[in-house]
């Protein structure tokens, strides 16, 4: 069984479950994802599958890439990603869609975050600010940073103004609430990394949902 697939971000939106609760979430459309390659334990140490993701053209590709294609007789394909995966019955060229996910099971998701640029400390670590009266000169300033004679200098680590954003980020423990296998659409429960059309990688977990 694999752990996991590479989907994209459609969006957030809202539905209602059978109790009349309604239910604030993300649309992923998740796959249909080909296997590329296997990863087998007594060759490499570990049972993996590689799978692609979103087919584009074939001249963006190297040698390389091109070759692993044509070995297995999958379109080329923009984004690769290995999972884990214990008796596994694929084989390369199979393609893998949404319905290895049920209603009910957990995932952690990764994406890269939404870039926000350069952003100051209230912004970027949610830091009060200082008095907004007259007579305050240092309005949304981050203040002092460093101490007196000793140390003499600025600890590593400090937060301070500096580029927010565009980070790989994990939303751990969120709960599938139904699939559609036709469509390979997950409606999960919450928000997920990233802005609409991003990349994102599902996997299984044990963790429960949040």
């Amino acid at each position: 069984m694999i752990k996991g697939i590479i989907g994209k971000k459609i969006g957030m939106t809202q539905a209602f479950d059978e109790e009349s609760v309604m239910v604030i979430g993300t649309l992923i459309e998740a796959g249909p994802c080909y296997v590329v390659g296997k990863k087998f334990k007594e060759r490499d140490g570990y049972d993996a599958v590689q799978l692609g993701f979103q087919v584009d053209k074939p001249q963006r590709f190297n040698k390389a890439k091109t070759g692993l294609f044509n070995k297995s007789k999958v379109p080329s394909l923009k984004i690769l990603k290995e999972f884990k995966a214990e008796n596994d019955e694929y084989n390369e060229g199979d393609i893998v869609k949404a319905d290895i996910f049920n209603s009910g099971d957990v995932l952690d998701i990764t994406g890269v975050s939404k870039g926000k640029g350069f952003a100051g400390t209230i912004k970027r670590y949610n830091f009060h600010g200082q008095p907004m009266s007259h007579g305050g000169m240092a309005h949304r300033r981050q203040g002092s940073i460093g101490q007196a004679s000793y140390p003499g200098r600025v600890w590593k680590g400090m937060k301070m103004p500096g580029r927010m954003g565009g980070e790989n980020l994990t939303v751990q423990g969120v709960k599938v609430v139904t699939v559609d296998s036709e469509k390979n659409i997950l409606f999960v429960k919450g928000s997920v990394p990233g802005p609409n059309g991003g990349t994102l990688i599902l996997k299984r977990t044990s963790k429960g949902d949040k």
